[in-house]
């Protein structure tokens, strides 16, 4: 019972985040993968539940820390300008 409540817990807290859209395909992908390894490794429901909340973390993570970042400002002409990195 203690292990459902705290993957309730970690579900809630990563549901109310405010994510990119490239963030949330991330979690889309990485939450299916982890709950059909999580299932076929434990054979079980629980494991699905489990497997599928560390996917959805670990694949929003992963989209943000590899998503383009960009920095722009305007030079002294008025002109914007960007580096991407």
């Amino acid at each position: 019972m203690n292990k459902l409540l705290l993957v309730s817990v970690i579900a809630l807290s990563v549901g109310g985040c405010a994510m990119s859209q490239r963030e949330s395909n991330g979690a889309l992908i990485g939450g299916a993968t982890g709950a059909v390894v999580g299932g076929v490794a434990t054979h079980s429901w629980g494991g699905a539940a489990v497997g599928g909340v560390a996917g959805a973390v670990v694949g929003a993570t992963i989209a943000d820390a590899t998503a383009p970042h960009r920095h722009c400002w305007y030079n002294s002409y008025g002109n914007r300008v960007c580096r991407h990195y």
